[in-house]
């Protein structure tokens, strides 16, 4: 046929090599347009070519073959379907291999010198949302502390109490040397951050001599505890996309959770989310199920948020219910439901 294009010509038009071309073939997810018979060519019609750059997309992106046909071949729904699990796959495995490369660096003797530059009122900011969250004894050592996490790109203060997860995100002024991370008690965290709340930029110095926070000619020595913090990566990458999100007011919310007793129930629709013994305005994407919080672990994550609204997402009536400010979208916290009365 005249606007046949040999295999050569398609592969250039589609960035596919031959090998792949026939390969694909071979499999049945690409078959040429036609074969010659007597030489066994195969060509294309150049109407194929969408099919094999969506084909060499997503094989960019690891999709094994039986999934690539049902992407190509199925119903929207299930190519849906297929690209929200692989996408799933992909998230853990980088938390796998992160937490890997993490483990590695710690291991390794000390890189030297590290030194970030944040705001003063940011990190203390930071600091107060996320050390609720650390748990109130040292029973298990790194659960009393915060962990830091220091690069150039980013810094990262993580609290567990293994009952919420707190994480606040901050965008540092400037960085020094590798990245590091430390475990720094919780309350020694909060005596310095009291402090640096006074100074416009403040420096957090950790090497061989020890960790500090340095600003405005001062400085506050930082213990660090030497303990293995939980795997956090992968209890965020596990979650499952919410089935539900409730909007509501923050501190209607959070005055609801401090009158109730030993435990609240959230359940709401129309408009409506009830906690508690009270009705408060609501938007809510699909009625949210019926679920109970221990008070004394909902409300300081409520308290922690900034802003008039809190943003609830919910995947079921037993999973990490995660809190989200809609004014700083850097700060989240997991909070896990209790059982429902009886």
């Amino acid at each position: 046929m005249p606007d046949d294009l040999s295999i050569g010509e398609f592969a250039r038009r589609t960035g596919l090599t031959p090998s792949a071309l026939r390969f694909y073939d071979d499999c049945g997810v690409l078959r040429p347009a036609r074969t010659d018979e007597s030489s066994g060519y195969r060509f294309y019609d150049p109407g194929q070519q969408p099919r094999a750059e969506r084909l060499r997309e997503l094989r960019a992106a690891g999709l094994p073959l039986p999934d690539v046909a049902a992407v190509l071949d199925g119903s929207p729904a299930e190519a849906r379907r297929v690209l929200r699990a692989h996408a799933r796959t992909l998230r853990e495995r980088a938390v796998s291999a992160q937490a890997a490369l993490a483990g590695v660096l710690r291991a390794l003797p000390d890189a030297g010198h590290t030194e970030v530059r944040l705001g003063g009122p940011e990190l203390a900011s930071a600091v107060r949302q996320v050390v609720p969250s650390a748990a109130a004894t040292d029973d298990v050592p790194a659960l009393a502390c915060v962990l830091l996490e220091l690069t150039g790109e980013e810094v990262r203060l993580v609290a567990t109490d293994r009952y919420r997860l707190a994480v606040r995100e901050l965008r540092p002024l400037g960085a020094e040397g590798d990245p590091r991370e430390l475990l720094v008690p919780g309350a020694a965290l909060v005596e310095a951050s009291a402090w640096a709340r006074g100074l416009a930029e403040v420096t957090i110095e950790s090497g061989t001599a020890g960790t500090r926070l340095a600003g405005g000619g001062a400085v506050r020595e930082l213990p660090v505890t030497r303990a293995e913090f939980p795997d956090y990566r992968t209890v965020l990458a596990a979650l499952a996309a919410p089935a539900h999100r409730v909007l509501t007011g923050r501190r209607e919310l959070l005055a609801a959770v401090e009158s109730a007793g030993d435990r609240v129930v959230l359940d709401g629709g129309d408009g409506v989310l009830r906690a508690g013994d009270r009705a408060l305005p609501a938007t809510c994407s699909g009625p949210p199920p019926r679920m109970a919080f221990d008070p004394a672990v909902l409300g300081p994550a409520l308290a922690a948020s900034v802003g008039p609204d809190v943003l609830l997402e919910i995947a079921d009536d037993v999973s990490p219910v995660v809190v989200r400010s809609a004014d700083q979208g850097g700060f989240t916290t997991l909070v896990m439901p209790v059982a429902l009365p009886s």
